[in-house]
């Protein structure tokens, strides 16, 4: 008698400053009706079978920095982040990098074409970022479903090509 393998299920969480894009994000790719919690703080949960062998759950966290000290709760367990970046408010997603950053978590940067936004090229945004080569920069379209599976098939990739780094001192 054969029986389907349990497909690998990873944690990822989707990060970025407050009106990013993260609800949205989850929304639109999640397979399962997405957790919404908003009553003390606000977070997302949601759920994507990337393959027959790999699902990720995707965990999103409070935009606002006042509510930071729960992202190491979060974080536990997660192979990498997803960093949502608006260019109309760029600054909002520099806790979001810096946290990355700090902890040697895998992470990519993904530009959410918001319609009123500025365009800027992926040198543009790997400059006002201050990100280093090694880490992806994507676009994509939160409302978008197949840019959004996208962008977390590529995170997955990166997150598995490169494991987590010492974190910084």
């Amino acid at each position: 008698m054969h029986s389907d393998p349990t497909p690998v299920a990873r944690k990822v969480l989707i990060a970025g400053g407050c009106g990013v894009g993260t609800t949205t994000a989850i929304g639109s790719v999640s397979e399962i009706d997405p957790l919404h919690t908003e009553a003390t703080i606000g977070f997302d949960f949601g759920r994507v079978t990337i393959s027959a062998d790999f699902v990720l759950y995707l965990f999103g966290t409070p935009g606002q920095t006042r509510f930071s000290f729960v992202w190491d709760e979060m974080a536990r367990g997660a192979m990498a982040v997803l960093v949502i970046v608006d260019t109309r408010n760029l600054e909002t997603s520099f806790p979001a990098i810096d946290y990355c950053e700090s902890r040697g978590m895998p992470f990519v940067i993904a530009v959410n074409a918001f319609d009123d936004a500025p365009r800027y090229s992926e040198s543009e945004v790997r400059d006002a970022t201050a990100v280093g080569p090694e880490v992806p920069v994507l676009f994509f379209d939160a409302r978008d479903q197949a840019t959004v599976r996208t962008v977390l098939a590529t995170l997955a990739e990166h997150a598995i090509a490169a494991p987590r780094r010492a974190p910084r001192p």
